[in-house]
């Protein structure tokens, strides 16, 4: 015990760095956790206050899993969950590749940082702002779209109304927006690799593509893999202001937006199924949770160099 204090304040300016994000994280990731108590009981208000409430709610095990999966909107809004997340995980690793490689071979480093801002700032548009900018182009009788489609004589698409659209429009939209911040890292990796490799490769006669075919994106892979394992961790978590603001919450359209963020939150605003919206939640934290274990296993039995822990 006594070397534990001595090396805690050997350490202290590095532990005193990362205190505010443990406080952070302790309090806004550990602490809710206790709430999960929710998913197994008939959460109702009563006097007294949240925990009173708690303590007088009748436990109803898991009869608000079954609710959920017997309802059938569970199969709905996992396959959306998953298969949404694993288009964006493929294409957003290949777009942030591709960029961060053309912007490192730009010659002129003032126009590549222009190029690196335009592209980062859609970034920091809040989903409210993109989902007015989307309807600007799809709405049905002033959508700059349906103009154009009508100055060819084309009949407007109701495109609020046409579920089969969204798919397409969910995808680009997604990576539209994060192509940009999902570069900055490649970027930065791109930049730190030893510019001898390059130099041995243009004594060689090597060509731009051989370069990056042998030297920039092998050196990648690793970091590649880092990050698809966190993002498959989070394969069951999306993006809510995606699914919920671009398609202005239309119910139209829920067989192919309603994903497991949107479900919990209608849950709680239309129903006020405290009990059934934390089952959800919880369904997706462990769901995932497992996957991303699943995820390092198989890579670390790949190459133990190259998991995650």
């Amino acid at each position: 015990m006594k070397k534990f204090f001595k090396d805690i304040w050997k350490n202290r300016a590095w532990l005193l760095m990362v205190l505010p994000g443990t406080i952070w994280l302790l309090i806004f990731s550990y602490l809710p956790m206790f709430g999960q108590i929710l998913a197994f009981k008939n959460f109702k208000i009563s006097p007294g206050g949240f925990i009173q409430s708690l303590i007088n709610s009748e436990w109803v095990g898991f009869d608000n899993f079954k609710f959920l999966f017997n309802s059938g909107d569970a199969i709905r809004i996992t396959r959306n969950t998953i298969v949404y997340n694993l288009i964006f995980i493929v294409l957003g690793l290949v777009a942030a590749v591709f960029v961060a490689i053309v912007l490192s071979q730009i010659a002129n480093k003032k126009l590549g940082k222009l190029y690196q801002t335009g592209m980062l700032f859609p970034h920091f548009l809040s989903w409210v702002i993109v989902s007015y900018f989307v309807f600007s182009f799809l709405s049905a009788d002033k959508g700059m779209i349906n103009s154009m489609l009508g100055a060819f004589g084309i009949e407007p698409v109701q495109w609020y109304s046409e579920a089969k659209y969204w798919p397409f429009i969910l995808v680009f939209m997604n990576v539209w927006k994060g192509v940009g911040y999902g570069s900055i890292v490649y970027l930065a990796a791109i930049v730190g690799i030893d510019k001898t490799y390059y130099e041995a490769a243009t004594i060689d006669g090597a060509s731009k593509w051989q370069q990056i075919k042998n030297i920039t994106i092998p050196l990648l892979v690793p970091l590649m893999i880092v990050l698809t394992i966190m993002a498959i961790g989070g394969i069951f978590r999306s993006d809510f202001g995606l699914f919920y603001q671009v398609p202005r919450n239309s119910a139209v359209l829920y067989s192919v937006t309603d994903v497991i963020d949107t479900y919990i939150y209608k849950g709680l605003m239309n129903m006020g199924n405290i009990g059934m919206s934390t089952a959800a939640g919880l369904y997706q934290s462990v769901v995932g949770f497992v996957l991303i274990m699943i995820t390092n296993y198989i890579v670390k039995k790949i190459d133990p160099e190259y998991g995650l822990f």
